[in-house]
């Protein structure tokens, strides 16, 4: 289903119907819509899922079902509660950190089995707190980057964008992007103590 991707880097032309518009008439049966609109935003929903669920086979998967999870329930998109590329992209989201949560719990499934054979102690509440530290040391982290650098840094991990989609929403050339981004990545790892 992924291989019909058309150049998206260059964006719709000006005629071309918002994705808005695509995605309100999916929600009416227009399968040409749902064609367009796949076209315009297949690459980015297959960029988002992959950010979170790492796997590519997995994360094809996991945007197949975005795109069958969007022709099904378009008729629910509200323009008039946001754009129709953040209602998808909550929507690829979701369903990854649902695959990656599924596998997690797989995972944690075979290791209670396997500790339970084994009966290791495991101390969770250690592991709990580890995890927790972790994230406050990354948030702190954060809080050490310049303003610029934060920025690019949270839309790149945070928001789900690329280095190209981050240029052309702070309207500042590709270079400087990536500049900002390598700047601050080194200075979080010198920051949280991680060797490179």
């Amino acid at each position: 289903m992924l291989e019909r991707v058309t150049d998206g880097e260059h964006g719709p032309a000006a005629s071309d119907p918002t994705l808005d518009d695509l995605l309100v008439a999916t929600g009416v049966g227009d399968r040409a819509a749902f064609g367009a609109l796949y076209d315009r935003t297949a690459a980015r929903i297959l960029g988002l899922v992959r950010r979170v669920v790492v796997d590519p086979a997995q994360a094809e998967e996991v945007a197949q079902d975005v795109f069958l999870e969007v022709w099904q329930t378009a008729p629910r998109f509200d323009a008039a509660r946001g754009s129709a590329i953040s209602w998808m992209f909550t929507l690829a989201h979701r369903r990854a950190v649902d695959r990656v949560r599924s596998a997690q719990s797989a995972r944690d499934r075979d290791a209670r089995i396997g500790a339970r054979d084994l009966d290791v102690p495991v101390d969770s509440v250690a592991e709990a707190v580890e995890v927790r530290l972790d994230h406050e040391r990354a948030h702190v982290a954060l809080a050490e980057l310049s303003d610029l650098q934060r920025e690019c840094v949270t839309l790149a991990y945070y928001g789900g964008l690329t280095q190209s989609e981050i240029a052309e929403r702070l309207d500042v050339p590709l270079g400087t992007v990536k500049t900002r981004m390598r700047d601050g990545m080194i200075r979080l790892r010198r920051v949280m103590g991680v060797s490179t």
